[in-house]
C-alpha cells in the first residue's frame, strides 16, 4: 500500500511541475500585456494588435496559405497513403523515412535550396512574381507538414480495412476516383481534420521560410512586432497560443466524436 500511495504521489508531483513548467511562463506572458496601462490591468495592448492592420493583413494572409496548403497536402497525401498501403506495402517504409526528413532538415536549409533551384536566375522563377512566391511558400508549408499529415491519414487507413472496402467498391463498378471520392475520404474524415489542425497550427506560426522569401505572413509580423514593442508582443503570443490550443482542442473534438459514432454502431 505504501508502495503505490508513494507511486501516486511522485505522479501527481511531476503533473504538477510539468503544469508549473508550462503555465507559469503563459501566465506571466499574460499578466504582462495587460499591464499597457499605468493606472491598471487592461485589455489595450490586445486592442491595439487587433486594430493594426499589418496583424489583420498577415494573420489572413497566412490563414489563406494555411488552407490552401492543407488542400495541397490532403491531395498529395491521401492517394499516396492508399496506394501504399493497397498495392505497395513493402515501399510503406521507405515512405515513412522520406516524410520524416523535413523533421530533419532545417527549415532554412529548405528555403535556400528553394531559391537556388527557382530563385529569379533559376530554371523555374517561381520567385520573379509574388503570385509564384507564394505558391513556393506553399509548396514549403506542405513539405513541413508532411510529417504530421502523413501519420494522421496512415494511422487512419490503418484503422479500416481498406483492401475489403476497395474491391467492395470495385465489384460494385466503381472506378479509383469513385472509390477515393465516395470511400476512402469519408472513412478518414477525422483522421483528415486531424491532419489539417496540425498543418494550420505549423503555417500560422512558421517563420524561417516566410521571412526569408519576404512574404507578408504571420510569423515574421510577431518577429517585427516583437523587436518594436513591449507589451504588442506578449498579446501576440497569447493570441497565436490560443490559435494553435483551439486547432488542437478541435481535433480532440472531431476524434472524440468519431470515437463515441463508432462505439454507437457497435
Amino acid at each position: 500500500m505504501k508502495t503505490k500511495a508513494t507511486s501516486r504521489l511522485g505522479a501527481w508531483i511531476a503533473i504538477l511541475l510539468g503544469s508549473g513548467y508550462f503555465l507559469l511562463p503563459l501566465i506571466a506572458t499574460f499578466e504582462f500585456s495587460l499591464k499597457m496601462r499605468r493606472e491598471g490591468y487592461s485589455l489595450e495592448a490586445y486592442k491595439v494588435v487587433l486594430a493594426d492592420p499589418g496583424f489583420q493583413h498577415s494573420f489572413a494572409y497566412s490563414a489563406a496559405l494555411a488552407l490552401l496548403t492543407i488542400l495541397v497536402g490532403i491531395l498529395l497525401v491521401v492517394p499516396t497513403a492508399f496506394w501504399i498501403q493497397l498495392k505497395l506495402p513493402r515501399l510503406r517504409p521507405l515512405i515513412e523515412f522520406i516524410t520524416l526528413l523535413p523533421l530533419v532538415i532545417p527549415a532554412i536549409v529548405l528555403v535556400f535550396g528553394y531559391l537556388r533551384l527557382y530563385g529569379s536566375g533559376g530554371w523555374l522563377p517561381f520567385t520573379g512574381n509574388e503570385r509564384g512566391t507564394d505558391l513556393l511558400l506553399v509548396f514549403g508549408y506542405v513539405t513541413l507538414a508532411l510529417p504530421y499529415l502523413y501519420r494522421s491519414v496512415d494511422t487512419g487507413l490503418s484503422a479500416i480495412d481498406v483492401r475489403s472496402l476497395t474491391e467492395a467498391a470495385q465489384s460494385l463498378g466503381s472506378g479509383w476516383f469513385d472509390i477515393l471520392r465516395l470511400v476512402i475520404f469519408p472513412n478518414l474524415k477525422t483522421a483528415i481534420l486531424s491532419g489539417a489542425f496540425l498543418t494550420f497550427a505549423i503555417v500560422i506560426g512558421e517563420f524561417t521560410l516566410a521571412s526569408l522569401l519576404a512574404r507578408p505572413a504571420f510569423g515574421p509580423y510577431l518577429q517585427l512586432i516583437g523587436a518594436n514593442r513591449a507589451y504588442e508582443p506578449a498579446a501576440l503570443a497569447i493570441i497565436a497560443f490560443l490559435v494553435t490550443w483551439a486547432a488542437m482542442g478541435l481535433m480532440q473534438v472531431f476524434s472524440r466524436n468519431r470515437a463515441e459514432l463508432g462505439a454507437d454502431k457497435h
